[in-house]
């Protein structure tokens, strides 16, 4: 079907990405995943076309776009050539609209300009060893010190946590008054503040290329000029930009699935086994006919999704429902893509075996499918 939400404008832009995914990123994959993370040039080199300012203010260095539309494009292209933006992805989608919404004036002169040119990356740390999806239980603690905030405590798998510049990091200011949602607050932790380590580059099952860190707090001091937005309410605040952090890896599952697709497409028609080519047989067609089916429904609530997102009416429930059909779709449309491939599926050489490895996560980071499941159920007034 004919997509209707972008313009001319927008798919001039995606061809400008489709060339810089083409010619600086795709080349270089094999090396970045050995190395466990892109280099820091890949940020400052997409943010010459224009990726990392896109929804920044003008006045900053940036696009002063408002739309959602253009970030969607570098997702999807990002997705149907395989490739990989490393922490940038979050850095864009998830990290900034928290700048963008709750910086003070102070704070958006100091940090966005140099997001807008590429010379400043963050990541976000939420996640603690022992909470996983439980925000409320989150149990690093920064107390108030005069103008200070003295930070303590541990974060896991914290995407994009080695190259980051700019942590933000969720941390337990107060014991809410008894009510676990209260107390959180966002602190801007800077690379290079004593007391603050990054551990291991932990090894993960796919995403090779994508930094993913164990970060550590030991009485580091956080200037109380760090803190973003209201103390106290972070919570809210997280939850706020959930929608859009989970449309984002919706986004990006919905395009990783058709990129399978078309690889599995292309293999089929190439490889031959008993005497003729395997897209001859009518299992091959009628496997594929079901991918490009629940793809076709994929792209239509993702479609749907971006034009709410743009028009401030996506809420947490329709958001989850997104994320829960495009991330189990996208698991079941690379296996049955991968299982076509046969044993060639299996090898690292093939890009499909690369796209089953890393879709795995889509169904845990950014709230597992089952709390996806919860948050819509919330929503039906049971």
């Amino acid at each position: 079907m004919i997509r209707d939400i972008y313009t001319e404008d927008h798919e001039a832009f995606r061809q400008t990405v489709r060339q810089f995914v083409g010619k600086e990123i795709v080349p270089h994959i094999p090396e970045w995943e050995a190395a466990g993370l892109v280099p820091r040039e890949l940020f400052r080199k997409s943010a010459e076309i224009g990726i990392n300012g896109l929804q920044i203010p003008e006045e900053f260095g940036g696009g002063g776009v408002d739309s959602f539309r253009f970030n969607a494009i570098v997702l999807e292209e990002n997705g149907y050539a395989a490739a990989t933006l490393g922490g940038l992805q979050v850095h864009l989608c998830t990290v900034l609209p928290y700048f963008l919404e709750f910086a003070d004036e102070n704070q958006k002169a100091r940090w966005l300009p140099g997001f807008a040119d590429g010379s400043l990356v963050s990541s976000i740390a939420m996640t603690e060893p022992g909470t996983g999806s439980d925000l409320a239980g989150i149990t690093t603690t920064a107390v108030r010190d005069g103008d200070s905030y003295i930070l303590n405590g541990a974060k896991t798998f914290i995407t994009g946590g080695i190259n980051a510049d700019l942590v933000v990091v969720v941390a337990r200011t107060s014991d809410g008054g008894g009510n676990r949602r209260q107390g959180l607050s966002l602190l801007v932790v800077e690379s290079g503040m004593p007391g603050f380590s990054r551990g291991r580059n932990l090894d993960k099952m796919g995403l090779k290329a994508q930094d993913t860190a164990e970060l550590l707090f030991d009485d580091v001091r956080v200037p109380a000029a760090n803190l973003l937005g209201t103390e106290g309410e972070a919570f809210t605040m997280l939850t706020a930009n959930l929608p859009q952090e989970r449309l984002t890896i919706a986004v990006t599952a919905q395009a990783t699935a058709m990129a399978a697709l078309q690889m599995a497409i292309d293999y089929v028609k190439e490889r031959k086994v008993f005497g003729q080519r395997v897209a001859d047989f009518q299992n091959t067609k009628f496997v594929l006919a079901d991918c490009a089916t629940e793809l076709e429904a994929g792209q239509a609530l993702v479609d749907r999704a971006i034009t709410a997102l743009d028009a401030g009416t996506l809420t947490a429930a329709d958001a989850a429902k997104a994320k829960l059909f495009c991330t189990e779709m996208q698991s079941r449309v690379i296996d049955r893509c991968l299982q076509l491939h046969g044993g060639y599926g299996y090898m690292r050489e093939y890009p499909i075996s690369r796209l089953y490895t890393d879709a795995r996560v889509s169904r845990i980071f950014g709230g597992t499918s089952e709390v996806m499941k919860s948050v819509v159920s919330k929503s039906l007034d049971l």
